[in-house]
């Protein structure tokens, strides 16, 4: 079984023909809303994937809350671990260019009001062998507390250390499985501005210290990891990318499905990775990401 603690957003999406310089006003070309939220959008593609999963986090009393929790409602995703509080619904406010590239602001609302107390209860209702798959959208008391608490009951963590926060680094010591883009494993590692052979050594000398298993997704180049000692690559799929939303999100929620499901290490992270570039093909967030039949068409 999954459990995903983490952020439950609606997003706001605007199109342009490319993105704004700052202080620039650019025309836009389209406009949706979209359930949204890193860990949302992580529940999502690991129900979407296959499997069982809790979605654990906050939404508000207002307009904006059904419409988050709808596409995890009708994907079967367990909603119970869900509060409903009195600040509004966290939203993400995403410009998409011409070129599939995004900027994105987000706005914690009630994701900003999960508590310690929370990840307890989210974490008591696992069991040893179970995953847990958090993001940093959330408190940072409130995802140290749902890792430690993993930690003792024999339940293995996977933090996506995105988005990028100061507390980053320290908190990615505590999980067990660590996903991070290029410029988040550069902060992990105290390193800035590393070439591929830079990566590589760095990627395997923090490996030795932690005994972590450590991932970086690396865009169109696909994901390098290595784990019990041994470098695994696996690519996606050559593309034109329409969207890059949620495609991260995507990869991680692929990626925790495919070990639940009990497949290989290298398996998982071509799985994940072929999910990922799936979700570059369509505009928008959660609707972009695929479904396991879409996947397993294209490994």
């Amino acid at each position: 079984m999954i459990t995903v603690f983490g952020s439950i957003n609606m997003d706001l999406i605007a199109t342009t023909e490319r993105l704004p310089k700052p202080g620039e006003t650019v025309a836009g070309n389209g406009f949706a809303t979209a359930a949204g939220g890193k860990g949302a959008n992580q529940a999502l593609a690991a129900r979407r994937a296959g499997r069982y999963v809790h979605m654990a986090g906050a939404v508000g009393k207002d307009g904006f809350a059904a419409d988050a929790l709808a596409l995890l409602d009708e994907a079967g995703t367990d909603l119970s671990l869900v509060k409903h509080v009195d600040d509004p619904t966290g939203t993400a406010l995403i410009l998409v260019g011409g070129d599939g590239e995004n900027m994105i602001a987000v706005v914690p609302g009630a994701n900003g009001l999960v508590t310690p107390a929370d990840a307890e209860i989210a974490v008591g209702g696992m069991n040893e062998g179970d995953m847990l798959m958090l993001q940093l959208e959330v408190p940072v008391a409130a995802v140290e507390r749902a890792l430690s608490a993993a930690r003792a009951k024999g339940i293995t963590s996977i933090l996506n250390l995105a988005p990028l926060i100061p507390d980053a680094p320290r908190l990615g010591r505590l999980a067990d499985i660590v996903i991070a883009n290029e410029t988040e494993f550069e902060r992990l590692a105290g390193q800035d501005g590393m070439d591929a052979q830079a990566r590589e050594a760095a990627l395997v000398l923090l490996h030795q210290e932690t005994g972590q298993t450590l991932i970086v997704t690396l865009g169109g180049d696909g994901v390098i990891a290595i784990r019990d000692g041994v470098i695994s690559r696996a690519q996606g799929l050559a593309i034109d990318p329409v969207d890059t939303v949620g495609a991260g999100d995507t990869f991680c929620g692929y990626f925790a499905a495919s070990l639940d499901d009990g497949v290989d290490f290298p398996t998982a992270l071509r799985r994940a990775a072929v999910a990922g570039s799936l979700a570059c093909l369509k505009s928008g967030a959660q609707p972009s990401i695929p479904s396991s039949e879409e996947v397993a068409d294209r490994l």
